[in-house]
């Protein structure tokens, strides 16, 4: 949820909301001191409406409407937009009220001791939105609810087919002779204007596979059984297998179907189901310590009072079962995920919009604790804090949250992938005996690399071949170092170092400059970058010839231009080039 303020006397309330809902507060930039800001109302409101984000603006209604009304389509896809006005008196759902927004402008209502002004006919006759179910529950004919709701509100009566508690609680007009139906069931079938069919979330689908097996394969045949037995895909609670079938893919796919996250059961915890199977194996038995993966894990979610609705079918390579719950199963949710996200080198303007989305969405922010502070407002979230040094346990941490199924994301400066969390990522993942790593989904989150911050502040001295070195031999041996440090001289290459000293580390970048100057021109070009795109940033223009090691520290970097290398002064001071060769090709 983010929070807009555009007038600092709306400050006060949409900090309020803020806090108390885990909202991001967002200001306008000269205007609001928030945590992040931006310039362009109507084109910030666009962005996150766009990207399903739940907007609550502490403004007039009317300036919410004009900015999103070019970028209003289908009203059962678009997010919550909620006006509230500045003194907090008002609380005005504008849009996806039956989303959930009708129930937020509640919540902010008492809050901020408002008036909620629900305006949807529904709601305030019934007490409900009929198109709108809680958890747990699917409406199979959503088109249908509005010419439903106005029988309701022209006199007509309900007649209710099947237990439901939200709907029987309500202030409907139940009757067992209503002329409009409402039947609550789990398996397929036709509803109209005059009659709703709802979906309680009770069936839980077991599943099993060969190792390696075709996730279409699987796919299919659930969808197939599920078919035949005529039961409704949106009844789907979850799906579930044994725990060795973590990092198949093919479970993966299924889950993936339905929107929720697989769940795994223990063998021993799928044996205790044998005397329910229909169909119980002791050649399954013998292979992974139960009697019944499918059958076993589909009555293992679904509960003690569970029915085996369908028993084991088969395919070449997978299985599938599904059972019936008592009651609606909680549903996991959607897949745990990791996104390791590069956020640049601090500043959040030079954070790219999908960083920014990546963070919004996290359950979990895991990182070092400096660059969870350069998040800023974005690290609302719950936070994971490691110190400096610890890179694999944060990472492991990480890959254990996404396993439980929570939207992690694992915050690296610069670019993820450029002497960062990335490749730590894939290692563990790679070499590591853990199924449920191997079965997550795992985004990689560009960023501006240190090397690319310095080159932009001071000109473009990446512009022709360059290459980056880190200095750190805590990993690599310092012969290897060395040994590429002269093959990029002898390339003639532009070199971003890296890592190029800390307090233990004194004399590597001494080295590298005394390697260089063999070389190169002592007047070529070198550029120190440290802190760059934070407040205390600086840029050091020197030369090869001039270079202090003892002037840098761990938070720069050092790039070394090649012999082509160019510098030349500005209106603002030096820049510096490396020529392509584009001029004189101009020329000939």
């Amino acid at each position: 949820m983010i929070v807009i303020v555009l007038e600092p006397s709306g400050l006060v309330t949409g900090q309020q909301i803020a806090q108390a809902l885990g909202g991001e507060l967002h200001g306008l930039a000269g205007r609001v001191a928030a945590g992040r800001t931006f310039s362009q109302t109507a084109d910030h409101l666009r962005e996150l409406f766009a990207a399903g984000e739940t907007i609550v603006g502490v403004c007039a209604a009317g300036i919410l409407l004009r900015c999103l009304a070019p970028v209003l389509a289908d009203k059962r896809q678009e997010p919550p937009v909620i006006a509230v006005a500045e003194d907090g008196s008002s609380v005005v759902p504008l849009l996806g009220g039956h989303h959930g927004g009708n129930a937020l402008a509640r919540r902010i209502a008492a809050i901020v001791g408002g008036h909620a002004a629900v305006t949807t006919a529904g709601d305030l006759a019934f007490g409900l939105a009929l198109d709108d179910p809680p958890a747990g529950w699917t409406l199979a004919n959503p088109h249908d609810a509005k010419a439903f709701v106005a029988a309701l509100l022209e006199g007509s009566k309900v007649r209710l087919e099947g237990e439901c508690s939200w709907l029987e609680e309500s202030d409907l007009p139940l009757s067992a002779d209503g002329d409009l139906v409402i039947r609550v069931s789990e398996r397929i079938m036709a509803g109209n204007a005059r009659t709703l069919i709802y979906h309680p979330a009770c069936l839980a689908v077991g599943v099993g596979c060969e190792r390696g097996a075709e996730a279409a394969e699987l796919t299919a045949l659930v969808e197939g059984t599920l078919a035949t037995a005529g039961l409704a895909p949106a009844a789907v609670a979850g799906v579930y297998s044994l725990d060795l079938k973590a990092d198949e893919e093919a479970v993966h796919a299924v889950a993936a179907k339905y929107e929720i996250s697989p769940q795994f059961f223990t063998a021993a915890r799928l044996e205790q189901e044998t005397p329910r199977l229909a169909k119980p194996s002791e050649v399954v038995f013998a292979e992974v310590g139960c009697h019944g993966v499918a059958e076993g894990a589909a009555l293992a979610a679904a509960g003690a009072d569970a029915e085996l609705v369908v028993s084991k079918q088969k395919s070449n390579r997978a299985t599938c079962a599904v059972a019936r719950a008592a009651e609606v199963i909680e549903m996991t949710g959607p897949r745990g995920s990791l996104a390791v996200v590069g956020i640049g080198p601090g500043s959040q303007a030079w954070r790219t919009p999908e960083a920014s989305r990546l963070l919004r969405q996290a359950s979990d922010l895991v990182g070092y604790s400096l660059y969870l502070d350069l998040v800023g407002p974005a690290a609302q979230q719950v936070r994971h804090d490691y110190p400096l040094g610890e890179e694999e346990s944060r990472v492991r941490a990480a890959l254990d949250l996404a396993a439980e199924g929570r939207r992690v994301a694992l915050v690296s400066s610069g670019d993820a992938g450029i002497y960062a969390m990335a490749t730590l990522v894939f290692e563990l993942i790679d070499n590591g005996d853990r199924p449920d790593w191997r079965g997550l989904e795992v985004n990689v989150s560009p960023g501006v690399s240190a090397m690319q911050a310095a080159a932009a502040r001071a000109g473009a001295p990446l512009g022709h071949d360059f290459c980056a070195i880190s200095l750190s031999d805590l990993l690599t041996p310092w012969e290897a170092i060395e040994k590429r440090i002269k093959a990029a001289t002898e390339g003639d290459f532009v070199v971003a170092f890296y890592n190029p000293v800390s307090r233990r580390r004194t004399t590597q970048l001494a080295r590298a400059q005394e390697i260089l100057a063999a070389k190169r021109p002592i007047d070529t070009p070198v550029m120190i970058g440290r802190n760059l795109g934070r407040e205390d940033e600086a840029l050091t223009i020197t030369t090869l010839e001039a270079l202090d090691p003892a002037s840098v520290d761990m938070l720069s970097i050092v790039i070394v231009g090649s012999s082509e290398t160019r510098t030349f002064d500005g209106p603002s001071g030096p820049r510096v080039y490396t020529p392509r060769g584009y001029a004189g090709k101009e020329r000939s």
